[in-house]
């Protein structure tokens, strides 16, 4: 399946022992009505508290046998106005959510003005400083390519390994919103978030174009930027390998 979400008012992806409102817990009482037995599902990559969901892809096992038309419009009767399903496919054993993923796309949105905004207040970060997206793109490049993003990590994230691959990082401004756009075969814990405030600093004119290189030969968390808040961050769209088929936009084909 193929889900999104306004994180606003979830506490992040994951089910949790307290029972508080998160996506999973919303989906799984959903798709469990459907299936008429308890649903456990898969998700290719857990967000946190705030972010929200364009393209997360999820999968799960049921013996139920139901239309694709059953399972999508029966999921969603069954959940809240901020979770819905767009697309639904088989897919054969072999395929899982998270390890079968060559990719995934994330959207970072800064409302760059000098007033905040009610409509976007739990849509994008608000910055008034004014940002220079040139040499922010400048710093992005250095982060391009295949290094250990210890730096750009959580310091309690558990990954095993601190190498990723990001082959896509771009700034661009739309209007008085400025995007950062970023690619890898996959992520750390917060490493976008701290890719953002590290970019977001540089922007200000707070630290040279360099920083970005220079807190990734750090290969120490505790000598990076900030990490940026949870509300501009998008999980946009997960790759996955052409034999599964699967949608490429939200919507459909």
């Amino acid at each position: 399946m193929g889900i999104e979400y306004d994180g606003s008012s979830f506490h992040g992806w994951q089910l949790q022992k307290s029972g508080v409102r998160t996506v999973q817990l919303m989906l799984e009482t959903a798709l469990s009505k459907v299936a008429a037995h308890p649903v456990r599902t898969h998700c290719a990559g857990r967000t946190d508290t705030g972010v929200h969901g364009e393209g997360q892809v999820i999968h799960f096992d049921t013996p139920s046998v139901r239309a694709m038309r059953g399972w999508l419009l029966g999921t969603n009767v069954n959940l809240p106005d901020d979770v819905n399903v767009n697309w639904v496919r088989e897919v054969p054993e072999s395929f899982h959510a998270r390890f079968s993923a060559t990719s995934r796309s994330y959207r970072y949105v800064i409302l760059n003005r000098p007033t905040r905004s009610a409509i976007w207040r739990h849509r994008a970060v608000w910055i008034h400083q004014s940002l220079d997206v040139e040499p922010m793109q400048a710093a992005a490049e250095h982060l391009l390519g295949t290094h250990d993003f210890s730096s750009y990590r959580a310091v309690g994230c558990q990954a095993k390994s601190p190498v990723r691959t990001i082959t896509r990082l771009q700034v661009t401004r739309q209007d008085d919103r400025v995007v950062i756009e970023v690619t890898a075969n996959a992520f750390l814990h917060h490493m976008v978030r701290n890719i953002a405030g590290v970019l977001i600093a540089i922007g200000k004119g707070e630290q040279p174009v360099e920083w970005s290189r220079e807190v990734l030969e750090y290969r120490d968390r505790t000598l990076g930027g900030v990490t940026a808040p949870p509300e501009g961050l998008y999980l946009v769209h997960v790759g996955y390998p052409e034999e599964y088929r699967l949608p490429i936009h939200g919507g459909g084909e």
